[in-house]
C-alpha cells in the first residue's frame, strides 16, 4: 500500500516579492524585478513590499533608512506598479511577518540554515561576527511569502535556495501540525532573458549597487547626461560585432550591451546583434543603445524624482498597502496561532 501525496493547496494565486532599501536601484534591478513586478500586477493578486527589516541585517544608517524606503516605493511606483492593483508596502508595518518566522523559527532545522550559501558567502571566514539575524533572514523570508499564502515569486539564481527553503517550512509545517495544503509550496518565478544584467566596466560581474565605481551601472535616478556618458564610456573591446551570439561568448563586454540593448528595446539578442552585425561600437551601437536608454530611463527617472519631492504621498500609499497587507496577514497568523495552540487562539 502505498502513502498518498500530500494535499495540495487549494487557495488563490498570489505573487509576493520585495526589494531591500539598502543603496540606489539601478538597471539590473529595473530589468530583472521592476518590470516583471508590473507585468504580474495584471496577471495575479501581487503583494510587493520594501524589506526594510531584511536590510537591517547589516548595518543601516537610522537617518537615512527612512529616505530609501521612500525611494524604493518611488522606484516601484514609477516602474508602473499600480496601488490599485498591487499591494505596496513597508515589511516592517506589517508585524505578522516577524510572528510568523518565530512560529517558522521553530519548524526550520539548524541543518537547513547551514547549507544557505548566501550567508557564507556573505559572512566569509568571519561569520561569528555577523549578526544573527544575517543567519536566520531566509526564515523570515519564509514567513514574507507564506504570511500571504503567496504561491508565486520572482527569484534570479541567488534567492533560488531561499524558495526551496521556503517550500520545506512549508511542507514540514504542514505535516507536523497535521494542517494537509494549509500553505501552499510557492513556484519560482524565474527571471528569464535580459534579466541578469552585467557591469558597465565588467562583463564577468553583476551590475550592482555595492559596486564602488558609479560608471559600473545605470541607476534609475540618473539623469539624461548621466546615462549617456556611462553607455558611451562602457567597457568594450576593438572587434566589429559578429553574426552570432555563439561568438560573443568569449567578449563578455559586448555580449552585455547587446543584452542590455535586447531587454531595453523587449527585442531577442539575436536580433539586435543581426542589426549591428559587422559594426563597432563607438560609431552607431553605443549612440543608439544611449537614445534608447535615455528614452526608457527619462520618465521613470523624472518621476521617481517628483515622487521623492512629494514625500506625504509616497507615505499615503505605503500606509494604505499596509492596512491593506495587515488585513491579508492577520488571517493567516490567526490560524497558525489557532493550529500550533497559541493560547486565546
Amino acid at each position: 500500500m502505498t502513502e498518498q501525496a500530500p494535499a495540495a493547496y487549494a487557495g488563490q494565486r498570489r505573487v509576493l516579492s520585495g526589494v531591500q532599501p539598502s543603496g540606489a536601484l539601478h538597471l539590473g534591478n529595473y530589468l530583472g524585478a521592476l518590470v516583471k513586478f508590473t507585468r504580474l500586477q495584471n496577471e495575479m493578486e501581487t503583494f510587493i513590499f520594501v524589506a526594510d527589516m531584511h536590510a537591517i541585517t547589516v548595518w543601516q544608517d537610522p537617518k537615512l533608512l527612512t529616505s530609501q524606503v521612500r525611494e524604493i516605493a518611488a522606484a516601484y511606483l514609477a516602474s508602473g506598479l499600480d496601488p490599485a492593483k498591487a499591494t505596496i508596502f513597508p515589511q516592517s508595518a506589517v508585524p505578522e511577518h516577524a510572528q510568523l518566522a518565530w512560529v517558522f523559527n521553530c519548524v526550520a532545522r539548524l541543518g537547513w540554515l547551514d547549507r544557505m550559501t548566501q550567508f557564507k558567502d556573505k559572512a566569509g571566514k568571519h561569520k561569528e561576527r555577523e549578526s544573527v539575524g544575517l543567519y536566520t533572514y531566509p526564515v523570515l523570508q519564509a514567513a514574507d511569502i507564506l504570511i500571504y499564502k503567496a504561491t508565486h515569486v520572482p527569484v534570479g539564481e541567488d534567492q533560488r535556495q531561499h524558495l526551496e527553503l521556503t517550500r520545506d517550512i512549508a511542507a514540514k509545517f504542514n505535516h507536523d501540525f497535521d494542517a494537509p495544503g494549509f500553505f501552499p509550496l510557492p513556484e519560482a518565478l524565474t527571471e528569464g532573458p535580459g534579466a541578469r544584467i552585467m557591469s558597465l566596466r565588467d562583463g564577468s560581474a553583476k551590475m550592482s549597487k555595492s559596486d564602488p565605481s558609479d560608471n559600473s551601472r545605470l541607476n534609475l535616478m540618473d539623469d539624461a547626461d548621466a546615462i549617456s556618458q556611462k553607455i558611451r564610456k562602457a567597457r568594450t573591446d576593438p572587434d566589429p560585432l559578429p553574426e552570432t551570439l555563439e561568438e560573443l561568448k568569449d567578449r563578455p563586454e559586448a555580449l552585455n550591451l547587446i543584452g542590455i540593448y535586447a531587454a531595453l528595446a523587449e527585442r531577442t539578442a539575436a536580433d539586435v546583434l543581426a542589426e549591428f552585425t559587422g559594426q563597432g561600437f563607438g560609431q552607431s551601437f553605443k549612440p543608439l543603445l544611449a537614445d534608447l536608454a535615455v528614452a526608457k530611463f527619462g520618465a521613470i527617472s523624472g518621476e521617481m524624482r517628483r515622487l521623492m519631492a512629494q514625500p506625504d504621498e509616497i507615505d499615503r500609499i505605503l500606509a494604505a498597502g499596509a492596512e491593506k497587507a495587515r488585513e491579508a496577514a492577520a488571517p493567516t497568523l490567526a490560524e497558525v496561532k489557532k493550529i500550533v495552540g497559541f493560547w486565546g487562539a
